[in-house]
């Protein structure tokens, strides 16, 4: 029984190992990064990890056009509003939500799904709260690593949405 025990304790140290050693590696090829907006009186943070190009197409080659994509690398993308808001014109309450989006070249959808801290690939749409459509737009100079930036707007805010030579906007302003 002590063999067993000694053995099964070897096994969990070993699988521990694998999966912060697996961790680190996805960590350093598309870091964890955190975007924030903080003003008169609206504060919204997204929890997201940066892929780089590498050389790679991106819109419509490594993120296919009309498919669910994580807004992001590894873990699903998270937002967290503290209150209230409409994006793109349509309520939404406040809380933390996955956020992910479905690229085109007709313009973008984002999501908003209450489903949280799931993998980047494990999505439900079941549990979407709400579908918008947002523009996307040419992006120059092209951007080598995905960002998510803020740009403050009246009574709100534009999330930027950044990558290769594509931006895309989602407009959020307080109710």
């Amino acid at each position: 029984m002590k063999r067993i025990l000694i053995i099964l304790g070897i096994i969990a140290v070993i699988l521990l190992a694998a999966f912060f050693t697996l961790r680190s590696l996805t960590k350093s090829n598309s870091p964890e990064a955190v975007a924030q907006y903080n003003q008169d009186g609206l504060s919204v943070t997204v929890n997201y990890c940066q892929p780089y190009k590498k050389g790679r197409k991106i819109f419509g080659g490594l993120v296919p056009y009309g498919e669910v994509w994580r807004t992001g690398a590894n873990e699903a993308t998270l937002i967290n509003f503290d209150q209230g808001v409409t994006v793109a014109g349509k309520p939404l309450s406040a809380g933390e939500y996955s956020f992910w989006t479905i690229p085109s070249q007709q313009g973008w959808i984002a999501i908003f799904n209450d489903e949280t801290g799931q993998w980047g690939t494990n999505y439900d749409p079941k549990r979407d709260v709400m579908r918008v459509p947002i523009v996307a737009r040419p992006h120059s100079p092209a951007a080598e690593q995905f960002t998510i930036n803020f740009v403050p707007q009246p009574n709100g805010t534009d999330m930027m949405l950044v990558w290769d030579d594509t931006e895309a906007v989602v407009p959020i302003q307080k109710q």
